[in-house]
């Protein structure tokens, strides 16, 4: 009889145990997981706005494009290399019909291949630190500039998309 209660007692025990580990919160720790979400990506970069452009700069006093880019990655917990080129080696190639916020997207500015990051923004838009403007948001497709310099864009991040009521992604 006691080592019946005994088998018993682990038995429970061991079932105890998986019904924990099974459990509705440890599913949803195991599910899916997202570096931040498109809201948090666009509130990091957003309140640089404005700050002036600085050749090798890498705080709100001053930043370059990939100074930029490095900030607010490192304002999120990600560290990443601190050239544009560098950027450019890391993460999966994504087309551009399938860039989401929070994809660096890359120019050719210079005529030398890789010279110039920002970070997709929604809505054909992507914000970045420009030698004129500083920090600023800029149109993906202007026929004029940014839009013939594209050269292709890296996903370096997992980031959940914000959604509207109606089930649109928020651009």
């Amino acid at each position: 009889m006691q080592i019946f209660q005994k088998s018993l007692y682990i038995v429970s025990i061991s079932l105890f145990g998986i019904f924990i580990y099974l459990s509705e919160d440890n599913l949803e720790a195991n599910a899916e997981e997202f570096d931040f979400t498109s809201k948090e990506l666009r509130l990091a970069a957003k309140q640089y706005l404005d700050s002036p452009y600085l050749y090798g700069g890498t705080t709100e006093s001053g930043f370059d494009c990939s100074g930029f880019v490095n900030r607010v990655f490192l304002d999120l917990g990600i560290e990443l290399p601190r050239t544009s080129v560098g950027l450019f080696k890391e993460g999966e190639s994504i087309s551009r019909d399938e860039l989401q916020t929070g994809d660096l997207v890359f120019f050719n500015t210079s005529g030398q291949g890789v010279s110039h990051v920002g970070i997709y923004y929604g809505g054909g838009k992507f914000i970045h630190s420009q030698s004129v403007l500083g920090v600023s948001i800029s149109n993906l497709n202007d026929k004029w500039y940014w839009g013939t310099r594209y050269i292709g864009a890296k996903r370096i991040a997992d980031v959940k998309l914000a959604y509207n009521p109606n089930g649109t992604i928020i651009e």
